[in-house]
């Protein structure tokens, strides 16, 4: 096991300046060579104040407007054109950067892809995800799902 810090958000694991305990060979060959962690050393300290800052710096600055973002988000529906086949199937599916796009482009403000969460979405019609806006507050997006003509 190694210590590490979080330099981005894992789900699962942690947000951007957590201290967390992993296996060598996840921090090794994942963590480390896609940017999202560094080793653990005391003087990280410094940058763990870094990294929280910065974390702040990009959440919703008070609960109050994320709570009336989750209000405006719940209460509209986003509307996502894709290629789709016979039967309503899509080619490909829906990623998190599509709902990000179709979000922002319905005027509802910008929302980090990586703070979305989603099931597969392989057809069209209405679907559920989930915006964390903050640690304590999500919101769900309800999508329309079109097929392009």
């Amino acid at each position: 096991m190694s210590k590490i810090i979080l330099t981005h958000e894992v789900s699962g694991l942690g947000a951007p300046g957590d201290i967390v305990e992993v296996k060598n060979g996840f921090a090794r060959n994942y963590l480390f060579p896609q940017g999202w962690a560094v080793s653990w050393t005391r003087g990280g300290e410094k940058q763990i104040e870094q990294i929280k800052a910065a974390r702040v710096a990009r959440e919703h600055a008070t609960l109050e407007e994320a709570q009336a973002l989750k209000a405006t988000i719940e209460n509209t529906k986003v509307r996502l054109v894709v290629k789709a086949g016979t039967g309503g199937r899509l080619f490909g599916s829906i990623k998190t950067t599509d709902v990000a796009e179709a979000v922002a482009a319905a005027g509802l403000g910008a929302i980090d892809k990586r703070k979305i969460e989603l099931s597969p979405i392989k057809s069209v019609g209405e679907h559920q995800a989930t915006v964390r806006l903050r640690d304590e507050l999500s919101a769900t997006i309800t999508l329309v799902v079109v097929a392009a003509k």
